[in-house]
């Protein structure tokens, strides 16, 4: 192996951690800015395609996991039982806070009920995952209240992990479907990353999986009416999303063998890529207009080619010469995720609040029930402050609670898992 692809192997990407931020940003936008009336007649411009930050996620987590865990000879730099503890140790503390702060949450909201909404507010409120556009002509005919055995066996699939593989509806806090989704990514990646790295033609294995993707909405489309289970499992099943993650990796082996050859973008090249990806966008907000079977296809596979554009863009940023801005970038970064799992809770408080702060809040300290129902609007002035407060509170909650129980876990569950990989150890994977 040359000294080229060994730089290429130890590279950082800067821009990768700015694109993570931008990407966990836009999906608190996706979910949010949708609520203010006022804009609804072009906010939806903004929101319509947020699917693609997810799955943009996907694929840069496959590129990611690659670049840092595979060695010179293409193999996993440690045992896939540590690979996996690590992984393991870095979403879990992301997912049960998350969890437990939904659920709070949920069950303080139906409390207070301030807006009439908020009565039915429960944990066992669910909304079935289907397009309501196709003839539903009331919202409440998706709407669910879970019973004991549905409330128990969802319990047991988010605190494994599982949640992404039920079709029919999303609990307690729904976008946390994709933490359970990369933890089934995570679970292939040992087996699979080395594997994909053997391909030759690279280019070929990319628009393959890209066709395979494209497989399954084709299936909906010509075959169901858009209901349930299958809208939910175009959605989130870890298996239909699998190409995503496959993709990253497959972009990976390309970057690694063309900077192993001395290959760099020019500035043309970027600027290409640039307007590709713009393009693709616009096109994509346009085609969502002209039918459900553009959503699916859209939301499946159809923009696959912008988001790996999108990421080798990202890799061409230069690192700053600047401590702090590199500092910056890691942090914001790393409060990627935080922002998908928490972003849902955080929002809801924050409008609570506001709304009761907008009414009568001399009220609460006399008379609770009447404050509440004094409480005035969300006003879409104080959203900015809202995104800048999930930020913070995502950073923080990041390197204040699960780094340190990530770091707690591993302590206890490294030593464990590579005592069998010792000399003297009976077990090895």
């Amino acid at each position: 192996m040359d000294k080229t692809s060994k730089a290429s192997q130890k590279e950082r990407f800067i821009g990768l951690e700015w694109l993570r931020f931008t990407l966990g940003l836009y999906i608190v936008i996706f979910h949010t800015l949708h609520t203010y009336p006022s804009i609804r007649g072009w906010s939806h411009y903004v929101t319509d395609i947020g699917f693609f930050s997810t799955s943009t996620f996907f694929v840069l987590s496959g590129f990611l996991l690659t670049h840092v865990y595979l060695d010179d000879q293409r193999k996993l730099r440690e045992p896939a039982r540590s690979f996996w503890v690590k992984r393991f140790s870095n979403l879990y503390p992301i997912h049960i806070g998350a969890l437990l702060l939904a659920i709070g949450v949920s069950m303080w909201v139906g409390y207070l009920a301030i807006t009439p909404q908020d009565a039915g507010m429960s944990p066992r409120f669910v909304i079935y995952d289907v397009n309501n556009d196709l003839g539903q002509t009331t919202p409440g005919a998706l709407e669910h209240f879970m019973g004991n055995a549905e409330l128990a066996l969802n319990l047991v699939l988010n605190v494994s992990l599982l949640h992404a593989w039920n079709p029919y509806y999303l609990t307690f806090n729904p976008p946390s479907w994709s933490i359970s989704a990369l933890m089934a990514f995570y679970l292939i990646f040992p087996w699979m990353a080395p594997r994909l790295f053997r391909i030759r033609r690279v280019a070929r294995a990319l628009a393959l999986t890209n066709l395979l993707y494209l497989v399954p909405p084709l299936l909906v489309i010509a075959m169901t009416d858009f209901g349930m289970p299958e809208t939910g499992i175009l959605h989130r099943n870890p298996l239909i999303r699998l190409p995503e993650f496959v993709a990253g990796i497959l972009l990976c082996v390309w970057y690694t063998r063309y900077r192993a050859a001395g290959g760099r973008l020019s500035v043309g090249q970027r600027l290409a890529l640039a307007a590709f990806v713009a393009c693709c966008v616009v096109a994509a907000v346009w085609l969502l207009g002209q039918g459900h079977a553009w959503y699916y296809l859209l939301h499946n596979g159809l923009l696959l080619p912008a988001q790996l554009a999108l990421i080798l863009l990202a890799t061409q940023w230069r690192t700053p010469e600047s401590r702090r801005v590199r500092r910056l970038a890691s942090r914001l970064g790393g409060a990627s995720l935080p922002m998908f799992a928490l972003h849902v809770p955080l929002f809801v408080i924050f409008t609570r609040i506001e709304r009761v702060l907008a009414g009568e809040p001399a009220l609460c300290t006399s008379d609770f029930r009447a404050c509440l129902e004094a409480a005035g609007e969300s006003s879409l002035a104080l959203y900015p402050l809202f995104l800048l407060l999930t930020v913070v509170f995502c950073v923080m909650f990041q390197e204040q609670f699960v780094l340190r129980v990530r770091n707690a876990m591993q302590r206890w569950l490294l030593p464990r898992v590579t005592s069998s990989h010792s000399p003297g150890g009976k077990r090895a994977v």
